[in-house]
């Protein structure tokens, strides 16, 4: 069977529309449409300039203004064209073709072609450089039959490699990466040679990061940036950004405001908040691999003891929805099982799920016996150390004994990677091609596998899927398996954020895309950005 995506007419993405007089405290120079420049809050610096090894979220802000992907995607996940106007599988599978744009360049001058995208894939696969190398098994070769034509050459089909390389994987400028002897080393931190729509001029560290606009970008009307510099401002926390975008020191904070903050910014003339559907989920996983949490009357018990929407209303004060209990989120419609149903808080019968499995009260202190377990959480995450304790105390209530470790952040992230943990409590920031994404999170032995889950059938049914080559085929498929990973508590999903992002009243124009990652801190919307 054969897939093609043709490229749209437009982007299907949301435009916010906001006018009001400018302001020469932040620098703009233009008015009617243009803006000099556009200032930036953010609370980390950047780790990598290497866009292929970004692991902060001010990484993925500034790399993305400077280094193309083939695809981007709608508010729905579904991908869009950018780099690349057209893609499609052939030969039963075993190839994927992509047809590029002919009119992107890089900052020093040299055309953006195949080869930049065959180097920016081989290194990728020899280096196992990333999320991106985890994500493209099947891939052997590719051939570039012309500067704008590639053929990606396949083990076996994959329904999943298109999408997959085409929203993970930016393109790096051969000419530039190739001199360093190892692409996954090559620091990239000085001379940036870039084809988005702004290239970074100069960095200070725990300060800022200046971005320049490029003469030639043309995704965006005429050709060129409406903005003529984007600046990062480093900032300690998000209350301190949050001042600055009052004074009017900073036009956008580009991480998320927290719910408490955001309900403080309502009400305020000079500033607009966006709300951005999330492309991953919080959840609680158990470690399937540590006795009781092996057995599946023990995970169903504990699901039954969370109050979900006490969750949703009071940790997240009302900005989440459900995902009822499915890794097939409401943000990718298409994907959607519509069927699916939230675990029933039900303390009770918490109770009875664990006295049928054995479990007793020895000692009447209205604990069972042998059910204490150890949850661990980011400590720096206010929505998940506010929920983090209503999961405590529910749990209590069904005779379950939960005690909290919150952890600094490398310490957290480590323990988890290590599955050193009885119940982790976390989020998933982008998950965004279920067929791809179930396989790396709860295939046996899969990459991001934290819950150690090791189901053949689970596997079986997730390896079928990623061999079609049509979504309406994967479909059923993954909608099997997201009911078994809830069935069987391989995952408890909690909910999907909508995420609040705050801006200045005097800028309008951004497009919003789904995630933290892009929202309207994407390439696209800064550019097309107007200030007045």
């Amino acid at each position: 069977m054969r897939r093609t995506l043709l490229a749209l007419a437009g982007i299907a993405s949301v435009t916010l529309a906001a006018c009001s007089p400018g302001n020469p405290d932040s620098g703009s120079s233009a008015s009617g449409g243009g803006a000099g420049r556009l200032t930036i809050g953010t609370t980390a610096d950047v780790v990598n300039y290497n866009p292929l090894l970004g692991n902060s979220r001010t990484d993925t802000w500034v790399t993305n203004l400077m280094y193309p992907r083939l695809m981007s995607m709608d508010l729905e996940g579904k991908r869009t064209p950018y780099l690349a106007t057209r893609w499609e599988y052939a030969d039963g599978g075993r190839t994927a073709k992509v047809t590029l744009r002919d009119d992107f360049t890089w900052s020093d001058g040299t055309k953006v072609t195949a080869d930049d995208v065959i180097f920016t894939i081989d290194a990728v696969a020899k280096e196992k450089i990333g999320i991106v190398a985890g994500l493209i098994p099947s891939y052997t070769g590719a051939t570039a039959v012309s500067p704008t034509e590639i053929e990606f050459h396949l083990s076996q089909p994959d329904g999943t490699f298109l999408e997959n390389v085409g929203f993970w994987m930016p393109v790096v400028p051969k000419h530039v990466f190739e001199k360093a002897p190892s692409v996954q080393k090559f620091a990239n931190d000085a001379n940036w040679v870039s084809a988005g729509p702004y290239k970074l001029e100069s960095a200070e560290r725990g300060q800022r990061y200046v971005l320049k606009r490029v003469d030639s970008y043309p995704l965006v009307e005429g050709g060129k940036p409406a903005v003529e510099e984007v600046v990062f401002r480093v900032f300690p926390d998000v209350n301190t950004e949050a001042l600055a975008l009052r004074n009017g020191e900073i036009d956008l904070i580009a991480n998320v405001v927290p719910p408490a903050l955001a309900k403080t910014l309502d009400g305020n003339d000079k500033i607009k908040t966006v709300k951005v559907p999330s492309l991953g989920w919080a959840h609680m996983q158990y470690n399937t691999q540590r006795k009781p949490l092996d057995r599946l009357e023990v995970r169903q018990a504990l699901a039954a003891a969370v109050d979900y929407e006490a969750i949703r209303r009071v940790a997240l004060q009302g900005s989440a929805v459900t995902s009822n209990s499915s890794v097939l989120t409401p943000t990718l419609k298409q994907w959607q099982d519509t069927s699916a149903k939230e675990y029933t808080y039900d303390t009770a019968r918490a109770k009875q799920l664990l006295t049928g499995a054995g479990y007793r009260d020895g000692d009447g202190d209205g604990l069972f016996d042998g059910l204490s377990f150890r949850m661990i959480f980011d400590q720096a995450d206010p929505n998940i150390a506010k929920w983090a304790q209503l999961v405590r105390d529910s749990a209590k209530q069904a005779g379950v004994d939960i005690k909290l470790e919150g952890l600094e952040r490398n310490t957290y992230v480590a323990k988890y990677q290590e599955r050193d943990y009885d119940i982790y409590a976390g989020s998933w920031a982008i998950m965004d091609n279920p067929p791809a994404n179930l396989a790396l999170a709860f295939k046996c032995k899969g990459f991001i596998n934290y819950a150690n889950a090791c189901d053949p059938e689970l596997d079986k049914l997730i390896d079928q899927a990623r061999a079609q080559l049509d979504q309406a085929d994967q479909k059923p498929l993954i909608q099997q398996a997201a009911k078994m990973i809830s069935d069987k508590v391989y995952d408890n999903v909690l909910y999907v954020e909508e995420f609040t992002i705050a801006h200045s009243a005097q800028w309008s124009n951004f497009l919003v895309q789904p995630s933290e990652l892009l929202s309207i801190v994407n390439p696209q919307s800064l550019a097309q950005a107007k200030k007045g």
